[in-house]
């Protein structure tokens, strides 16, 4: 079976069974089974090429294909093709996801980071580069609810002068912030690596205990909480079934209650002045900015996401504390 004709079989295959993007998760899925990128898979089918020689051509350039799988391509693709059709997250599968500028190992017990999240980096990125020269210390930034790194790896390794403490509270998740943090940054004692200039602590992003030796001294809370509606539970397998309960659900019907919390928990640790920037529900926008302006922030708004959804809340600590 030549390319052409697998990725035409493959792509009907998950099309059956509800997958949204077909054509690509096809075509990616083979590229990892093969060793190769998008472009290699899209040239093959117009070349007419056999699975078998994309792998080869690929193997000889010392590319490795999916350590995940075992077997030749045609095998490796079509376990993987199973795992899909049974609604299994594409990037659980190939076992990374993209974020920004980095490549982040996923899997089971990790919340797969999301397009729109990237949004809430960037906002972050630009009140820092708005301010830079303003400190001779390092700017201090906390990422709540960590995950697998996503938004505090982002920080550390595209602006200078800062310090990145991320906490997560699932040790499974953990493993996976660590890990990537292990991959971008280097191992423990590197200076600039893990415990140099970006800090891992496992805990409650939104009990007092956690980081209060930073309380009053943040400048920057960025931060991706659990947010939505238990009363709304996702309709895609990919996330009800998948992604960590945890990571998900907001704690209450409405979906408020822990970020809430993380509001409470980011006034305390930001010095006066300081910024936080929240990811939320495209329902929460109106409630968040209320709450944050009645619990010590002030110039709260929300940004919208590409699809001009509200989407995450931008709120401005109080430049004197009660």
């Amino acid at each position: 079976m030549n390319v052409e004709q697998a990725i035409r079989r493959a792509a009907a295959t998950l099309r059956d069974a509800g997958v949204d993007t077909p054509e690509h998760d096809a075509k990616l899925l083979l590229a990892e089974a093969c060793g190769c990128s998008l472009s290699d898979v899209d040239k093959a089918m117009l070349l007419g090429k056999s699975i078998a020689a994309l792998a080869e051509e690929h193997s000889a350039e010392g590319v490795s294909p999916a350590p995940s799988v075992e077997g030749v391509p045609e095998r490796r693709f079509d376990a993987m093709l199973a795992r899909r059709a049974a609604r299994e997250p594409l990037q659980y599968i190939v076992g990374h996801a993209p974020f920004r500028y980095l490549d982040l190992a996923v899997g089971p017990g990790v919340f797969i980071p999301r397009p729109e999240t990237e949004l809430v980096v960037q906002e972050g990125l630009d009140w820092l580069a708005a301010r830079r020269g303003r400190n001779e210390a390092r700017f201090r930034v906390v990422d709540l609810c960590a995950g697998s790194g996503a938004i505090g790896l982002s920080i550390v390794t595209e602006t200078a002068d800062v310090e990145v403490w991320a906490v997560e509270l699932s040790e499974r998740t953990a493993a996976w912030t660590r890990r990537n943090a292990e991959t971008v940054l280097g191992p423990t004692g590197t200076g600039s690596g893990i415990d140099g200039l970006y800090r891992l602590v496992l805990g409650d992003a939104t009990d007092p205990d956690t980081l209060a030796e930073l309380d009053g001294t943040v400048d920057l809370v960025v931060t991706n909480p659990p947010y939505v509606p238990e009363s709304e539970i996702p309709e895609q397998p990919e996330v009800r079934d998948h992604d960590p309960q945890l990571a998900l659900y907001g704690g209450s019907p409405d979906g408020l209650l822990i970020p809430g919390r993380i509001i409470d928990r980011a006034a305390a640790l930001l010095r006066p002045g300081g910024l936080l920037v929240m990811e939320h529900d495209i329902s929460q926008g109106a409630a968040l900015v209320a709450y944050a302006q009645a619990h010590g922030f002030s110039h709260a708004r929300t940004g919208r996401d590409w699809t001009a959804r509200p989407r995450y809340l931008v709120a401005r600590r109080d430049d004197y504390c009660a």
